[in-house]
């Protein structure tokens, strides 16, 4: 069991991140890939990467366990939690970790029950910080990005802004009370304790420094949380969130339009995606621009199939919120018509 314990400061300071969290997305991934749970969700997307990997993933294999402990270093909390991190200062972090840090992580690690195997060759080096054993992890990180998880960003980073947009309307109508009631049923609220089944006992105390809820696209079934975080950065919590079936044959959709686009030259369909930039349900939609129910599921479903919005239910309502690909055609010429 998890339990994290909030005092009045902390629940002041919650926050939820503004984007994915490239190493995070990198750990978590990487661990879906080996383990082979959650198939419905991540069976297309392995089928894709596994046979582009290559070398890359023979180091990360040795650090990133399919379950159990996985080196804190290789997820640090970022120095600014109101900000997203790109992938070159993310790996840059990671490469810059106190010597002291890198053999402690390291030594848990090889200690872990769940462990079927010694650490990878090398292993020595780069826990004694050795700059090209620190060179070969950042390319390993770099690699498996480029492989496994590039193609699909813009769609991960869709996804991430929809639960955020769904969490911020929780928050503005509830305050945080609302939206950390809002995470269950993988996260329970009962003030001032948030709770979440884990396979360790774990006692976490805020103590002030507050608290950052971290959505991940390929973090599975239950949160998790740095085994040993940093006493001087704010905690972070990641959480998983909801996926749109057949995601990954669809991965590139939100990178580039398709021939749908032209369905797009039209009033209704203008004013839907202009609407849907801070997020919008259906019915919402339909009230405020003056349509039915059903004409607006029409028209989003338009939209959605061109890759220019992407919505999520929750409870009782369909959330759509607006993709990459929206955002560059209302900027663009076209966002003008």
């Amino acid at each position: 069991m998890l339990r994290v314990h909030f005092t009045a400061d902390d629940i002041a300071r919650v926050r939820v991140a503004a984007a994915p969290d490239p190493l995070w997305e990198i750990t978590n991934s990487f661990q879906a890939l080996l383990t082979g749970d959650e198939e419905p969700v991540f069976g297309a997307w392995r089928r894709l990467v596994r046979p582009r990997l290559g070398p890359v993933g023979a180091l990360l294999a040795g650090l990133l366990p399919p379950r159990g402990y996985s080196p804190d270093f290789l997820t640090p909390s970022p120095a600014d939690p109101g900000a997203a991190r790109d992938l070159s200062s993310a790996v840059d972090a990671v490469l810059g970790t106190p010597r002291d840090r890198l053999r402690a992580d390291l030594t848990r690690l090889a200690a872990s029950p769940q462990r079927r195997r010694s650490l990878p060759d090398g292993s020595h080096a780069l826990a004694a910080g050795d700059p090209d054993a620190l060179r070969r992890l950042g390319a390993a990180l770099g690699g498996y990005h480029q492989r496994a998880l590039a193609p699909f960003w813009p769609l991960i980073r869709a996804q991430v802004d929809a639960d955020r947009a769904d969490r911020a309307r929780s928050a503005l109508a509830d305050g945080t009370d609302g939206l950390l009631a809002g995470f269950g049923p993988v996260l329970r609220w009962q003030p001032p304790v948030l709770s979440a089944d884990y396979p360790a006992e774990r006692e976490i105390r805020l103590d002030g420094r507050g608290l950052v809820l971290q959505p991940s696209f390929f973090c599975v079934r239950r949160p998790i949380m740095l085994a040993a975080p940093a006493p001087d950065r704010t905690p972070v919590l990641v959480y998983p969130i909801q996926h749109l079936p057949g995601w990954a044959a669809h991965g590139y959709a939100a990178a580039r339009p398709d021939a749908e686009l032209g369905a797009l030259l039209g009033r209704t369909r203008a004013a839907i995606l202009e609407d849907v930039v801070t997020g919008r349900t259906t019915s919402e939609l339909a009230e405020r621009v003056g349509i039915s129910g059903a004409a607006a599921s029409q028209h989003t479903a338009v939209l959605r199939r061109a890759g220019l919005l992407l919505s999520v239910r929750h409870n009782r309502h369909v959330l759509h919120t607006i993709t990459p690909t929206g955002l560059a055609l209302l900027d663009g010429p076209a966002g003008s018509v």
